[in-house]
């Protein structure tokens, strides 16, 4: 059996509030006096305070932006292997302040030169030799190391990284694996006025997160990884799309998506306790991937919430917007650091993705 021991976390240079980005999105966005209004209402009932960029433009002037011409439609608009430059560029430096925090809270026990599996995660940048072999040669880890790459899966893709991990570990109990998930969303801005771009452009935000986990046996505490369980609600499959173009990556989120979340979450959760031979009032904390506001209002509304037992997402929409795959480990660190391990603790881990896929994990204490 295996547990995640620490988290380490790591957010780009650029910070940007909510309400100073909105006037970069508005130039684009709304070109009459009616879609600015809509812009502005959606971006003041977004839940979101403030994300982070790779790129300082959002909330800078036009003459002094670094990644888009400052001409009215952005033209000429960014290609995809100008995103894919800066990707190269900034992931693997994240990515390692993500890593150096989570073997600091892991202490000297665990030293980057006893890591055995590497699995990296991103749907926001692709390339080979990639991040893995980049973090391979950073971290000065042997050329035997077991890595494997996570791609496109989007925002449910962490926890498929920790049930691999937990694969792993439960073949071979000596093994230390380090996940790292590191998404760069707001490369992939597009200009056209459509409500897919204008919601992704809303929500998305660039982040890091690294996780490590190993034996059950380990004398750290931590949460112990017990069971995972995933469907497809296949009538979303158009809802939630992420596919390529020449500009960048490009994203189908509809208003369907909060619908059918809050109809077929509460079966989703029931299927996979009873999976796991748990109740739902068994669960001390809900680690949910904050999709976005509505979707946390639809699971809220799903499980007949009455109280706070999703704070911990409201908090990092709020703080960091949606870093897509590393999100719903920042709001597992989030809740970590305040865990009372002196009693049992059992958390029901949950996020979504394209598919429409719906992603779960229990972790408990003793």
């Amino acid at each position: 059996m295996s547990k995640i021991i620490s988290i380490g976390t790591a957010v780009p240079t650029f910070v940007h509030r909510q309400e100073h980005i909105l006037p970069f999105m508005q130039r684009i966005y709304a070109p009459d006096k009616e879609k600015n209004r809509m812009l502005k209402f959606l971006y003041q009932h977004s839940g979101i305070n403030t994300r982070y960029s790779v790129i300082p433009d959002y909330t800078r002037p036009a003459g002094e932006w670094e990644f888009y011409p400052p001409t009215e439609n952005l033209e000429p608009f960014p290609t995809l292997e100008q995103r894919m430059q800066l990707y190269t560029r900034h992931a693997g430096p994240l990515s390692l302040q993500a890593i150096s925090r989570c073997l600091e809270e892991a202490g000297p026990t665990v030293p980057a030169a006893s890591i055995t599996h590497l699995i990296t995660v991103s749907c926001t940048g692709m390339s080979a030799p990639g991040l893995d072999l980049e973090l391979v040669e950073a971290l000065h880890l042997p050329p035997t190391t077991f890595r494997t790459s996570i791609n496109f899966m989007g925002c449910y893709a962490a926890v498929h990284a920790l049930q691999l991990a937990d694969a792993f570990v439960r073949m071979s109990p000596d093994a230390r694996v380090l996940v790292v998930c590191t998404e760069l969303c707001t490369l992939h801005f597009q200009q056209g006025a459509t409500l897919d771009n204008m919601l992704s452009s809303l929500l998305f935000a660039d982040g890091s997160a690294a996780a490590l986990i190993v034996s059950d046996d380990h004398g750290a505490k931590g949460v112990r990884l017990e069971r995972f369980y995933s469907e497809i609600i296949t009538e979303g499959r158009n809802e939630m799309t992420w596919s390529l173009s020449s500009t960048g990556f490009q994203m189908t989120l509809t208003g369907y998506v909060a619908g059918l979340i809050r109809a077929d979450f509460a079966a989703l959760v029931e299927n996979a306790l009873h999976n796991s031979g748990l109740r739902r009032e068994m669960i001390s904390h809900w680690c949910i991937h904050p999709g976005g506001k509505k979707i946390l209002e639809a699971i809220y509304k799903s499980l007949s919430f009455a109280n706070g037992h999703l704070d911990d997402s409201y908090a990092i929409l709020d703080q960091f917007g949606n870093m897509s795959s590393a999100t719903i480990l920042f709001v597992l660190k989030r809740m970590l650091d305040k865990l009372d391990y002196s009693r049992p603790n059992c958390i029901f881990g949950a996020a979504f993705g394209p598919g429409l896929t719906m992603e779960t994990f229990l972790g408990t204490t003793n």
